[in-house]
C-alpha cells in the first residue's frame, strides 16, 4: 500500500462501521470504526497502513484523525446510547499530546455525541514500553468518561498483570484461533482465565472475529456480553438497523440454552448415579478391611468410569494410597500417602459443601496434571472427617456427554 497515494487522495479514505451486538438486548449496541480506501470500485482495508512501521508516524496519526472526524460526522445521526469503538496504537497515542484526541471528541460532544459513548481500543501488544505513561494517559481519559478496551486477546495472556492494572472497561477476545473445532483444552483454560480476570476487575467481555455458529455459542458460553464478526454482520459504509438480528440472536440464544440445560442435566444425572452407587456400596462393604481394600473393590465396580481413587481427611491430607488404572491393570501408589491437597482451588470449599449437604459433588472440567486429559472428579463424604475422590476418565465423560 503506497502511503503517498493514500495521503494525496484523502477524499477516498472512508470510515466503515462494523456493528457490535449485545447478548442481553440482542441488538446493536455500538460500532467499531474501521479505516478503508476506495480505489475505483474496490474497497481496501487500511489496516496494513497502520501496521506498517516504515510509514512515517505523522502520516498514520493524521489518517487516524481524518477517519475519526469522518466517522463522527456520520455518527451524529445515531441513537444517543450507541457506542463508537475507535482503534488506536498505544505507542502513537502516547506520542501525541493527551489533549489532541480529547479536543476532537469534546468538539463533537457539542454536536451531540456524548464523550461517554467513546471506547478507545488499545492493542495488548503495545503496552510493553512506557507502561506508566500509558496508565496515566488512560486514567486521564477516564476522568472524562471515555471507556477503554484492550484488544487482540485470545492469542496469549503474556501481559495479564498489566491488563489487570489498567482495568479496562472491555476486554476484546479474538476468536480467530477458534476457526478449527480441534482447538485444545489449553485454549479453553486461557479463555477461562480471561473471564475470571474480567469478573475480578469489572470488565465486559467482547468476542470478535466470529465467523461461524459454534464460535458464537462459545462466546455465549464463556461469558461474552458483546459480539462482532462477519457471521453476524460485515462492516459497511452505513449504519444498520439496530434490530437487524434481534430475532436470529433470540433464536440462537434459545438453542444455546437448550443445549446447555441438556448438558447440565447429564452432569446432574451422573452425579446422582455416583451418589446412589456409593450409598449402595457402603451398605454392603465390610468397613474393617481397610482403605486400600475398600478402594480396590470400589475401583472394580467403577472400572468403566474411574481411573484414580483416593481418600483425604478434611484438611486435605491423603489417608490412603492412590488406586490407579494404568494401560493394562490397576496399581497401588503408596507414595501418595500423606500428601496434602488443600492448596488446590476450591478444595476446602468443596469439603464444606459435602459436610453441609451430606452428599457427593462433581467438579468442573479440568486438565489432569499427570495424564494431561480433560477430567472431572467426583467427591463423596465417607465420614465426618474422611472424603473419597474419584477421578473420572475422559472416555467415560465423552460417552455421557459431560465434557
Amino acid at each position: 500500500m503506497d502511503p503517498l497515494e493514500i495521503m494525496s487522495d484523502l477524499n477516498n479514505v472512508v470510515p466503515y462501521f462494523q456493528p457490535i451486538f449485545s447478548a442481553d438486548e440482542h441488538r446493536v449496541i455500538g460500532y467499531e470504526v474501521l479505516g478503508t480506501y476506495r480505489r475505483k470500485e474496490e474497497i481496501e482495508s487500511l489496516g496494513p497502513f497502520f501496521l506498517d512501521e516504515s510509514i512515517p508516524e505523522e502520516y498514520r496519526m493524521e489518517l487516524d484523525d481524518i477517519i475519526l472526524v469522518k466517522a463522527l460526522d456520520k455518527a451524529i445521526t445515531l441513537d444517543k446510547d450507541v457506542l463508537l469503538f475507535i482503534k488506536r496504537n498505544a505507542d502513537l497515542l502516547m506520542k501525541q499530546d493527551s489533549e489532541h484526541l480529547l479536543g476532537i471528541l469534546l468538539e463533537y460532544e457539542k454536536k451531540g455525541i456524548s464523550i461517554n459513548r467513546i471506547v478507545i481500543e488499545i492493542s495488548q501488544k503495545n503496552p510493553i514500553g512506557d507502561f506508566d505513561h500509558l496508565d496515566h494517559f488512560i486514567n486521564y481519559y477516564r476522568t472524562y468518561g471515555i471507556k477503554i478496551a484492550i484488544e487482540d486477546l485470545g492469542k496469549d495472556i503474556s501481559y495479564l498483570d498489566r491488563i489487570g492494572q489498567l482495568a479496562p472497561n472491555i476486554l476484546k477476545i479474538d476468536l480467530q484461533a477458534l476457526r478449527s473445532s480441534a482447538v485444545n483444552h489449553n485454549y479453553n483454560e486461557l479463555l477461562y482465565t480471561l473471564s475470571m480476570l474480567a469478573r475480578k476487575i469489572g470488565s465486559t467481555l467482547l468476542f470478535e472475529n466470529i465467523e461461524m455458529d459454534y464460535q458464537l455459542q462459545f462466546a455465549w458460553r464463556n461469558g461474552g456480553r458483546y459480539y462482532q464478526g462477519p457471521y453476524l454482520h460485515k462492516s459497511e459504509e452505513n449504519f444498520v438497523d439496530r434490530d437487524i438480528l434481534k430475532q436470529k440472536l433470540k433464536d440462537k440464544c434459545h438453542q444455546f440454552i437448550v443445549y446447555e440445560k441438556k448438558k447440565l442435566a447429564s452432569i446432574y444425572t451422573i452425579t446422582e448415579s455416583f451418589n446412589h452407587t456409593m450409598i449402595d456400596f457402603l451398605h454392603k462393604y465390610n468397613k474393617e478391611e481397610g482403605t486400600e481394600a475398600f478402594l480396590t473393590m470400589l475401583a472394580q465396580k467403577l472400572k468403566d468410569a474411574a481411573f484414580r481413587l483416593y481418600i483425604c481427611d478434611e484438611e486435605g491430607f491423603q489417608v490412603s494410597p492412590n488406586i490407579f488404572k494404568g494401560i493394562n491393570n490397576w496399581s497401588v501408589q503408596q507414595e501418595y500417602m500423606d500428601k496434602n491437597w488443600s492448596w488446590r482451588p476450591y478444595f476446602l470449599a468443596n469439603i464444606m459443601r459435602m459436610k453441609t449437604n451430606k452428599k457427593g459433588i462433581l467438579s468442573d472440567l479440568y486438565t489432569d496434571i499427570e495424564t494431561g486429559e480433560s477430567i472431572r472428579t467426583f467427591s463423596y463424604p465417607l465420614t465426618e472427617t474422611d472424603y473419597l475422590f474419584i477421578d473420572i476418565s475422559y472416555h467415560f465423560l465423552y460417552e455421557q456427554d459431560a465434557l
